[in-house]
């Protein structure tokens, strides 16, 4: 089976706990021995760290995990490759290894500045939540400051992104930021990490009228597992309500996974980590979806995106 994947905070829990054997094999929620156990897998890395839980300029802690993903990269070269762009990702399931793409969450890890921003592009980063759970000076997120839209800085900051070739990614972000983001961008966006809000009422979920308007974009959202974000003790079927309703709404090229893998705790009941993953396709799969809307799923609209805003 062939996966892409959106979201995980593996790197940042290696960063801050130095937990487990590294990006092999880990007691978390992801590694390579298990993605290579499910057939060829893509996966976004984030690099994570919330400003109130850091001593260090965010900037530097940046930096840190940025090491610690190269670090594991490097070291694990006989089962992953760093990459850039959808081709990339395909040479690496080619050669039968796993593709490693980077992204960061939160832009005040990059303290908010086009320089830095730059940077990362440069480092490989190729897509940045514009918010975590704190307002910043790009926007105002789904927690903090709900009702603050895009900035000036935040406009310029999307603007620069699209032309670097950077994916704009909209979860955690403000509503009115949403909005501001679909009224500047021209390339395909996505919700890393984020459910339908009509199934469940969560403030990190979307809206239909916001999953409609990413339709319209050409954008992808990316089913998380966070038990938070899908509902009340919930069970695979939970899960699966969220793709039946995006479904509903005209949706089938335009979702993804996005995990949150190694960012959560609860998970719905029978799904533990990345091994039972299957357990969704094989769900879908009974339900009489076709193969290609669950390889849609799993791995084809994702990989469209990102070989149509992540040209080099």
């Amino acid at each position: 089976m062939k996966t892409f994947d959106g979201h995980c905070d593996t790197v940042s829990r290696l960063y801050h706990h130095r937990e487990g054997a590294g990006f092999r094999r880990s007691q978390g929620h992801l590694d390579l021995d298990r993605m290579r156990e499910q057939g060829s897998w893509a996966q976004f890395f984030a690099l994570f760290a919330a400003k109130a839980w850091e001593k260090k300029p965010l900037w530097e802690v940046f930096q840190g995990q940025y090491k610690v993903f190269c670090r594991e990269v490097e070291a694990n070269a006989d089962l992953v490759t760093f990459c850039r762009t959808a081709a990339q990702a395909e040479a690496a399931w080619t050669d039968g290894k796993q593709a490693a793409f980077l992204s960061v969450e939160g832009a005040e890890l990059l303290d908010c500045d086009l320089d830095k921003l730059e940077q990362a592009y440069r480092l490989g980063v190729r897509a940045v939540n514009l918010t975590w759970n704190y307002e910043n000076d790009l926007s105002g997120s789904n927690v903090d400051c709900k009702e603050k839209g895009l900035t000036e800085q935040g406009r310029a900051f999307v603007r620069k992104m699209q032309e670097l070739g950077m994916l704009v990614d909209v979860s955690h972000l403000s509503d009115p930021g949403f909005w501001d983001v679909i009224d500047l961008v021209r390339k395909p966006i996505f919700a890393s990490h984020s459910n339908s809000r009509s199934v469940w009422p969560h403030s990190r979920n979307l809206t239909d009228e916001q999953f409609s308007a990413i339709i319209k974009n050409g954008g992808v959202a990316g089913l998380n597992m966070c038990d938070e974000f899908v509902g009340e003790d919930p069970t695979l079927d939970d899960l699966v309500r969220h793709v039946e309703h995006w479904f509903s709404l005209g949706g089938e090229d335009h979702i993804s996974l996005g995990g949150d893998w190694d960012g959560i705790s609860g998970m719905p009941r029978g799904i533990s980590g990345i091994q039972d993953i299957h357990k969704l396709a094989d769900r879908l799969l009974q339900l009489n979806y076709s193969e290609d809307r669950v390889n849609g799923i799993f791995y084809a609209n994702l990989m469209r995106v990102v070989r149509e805003a992540c040209t080099m």
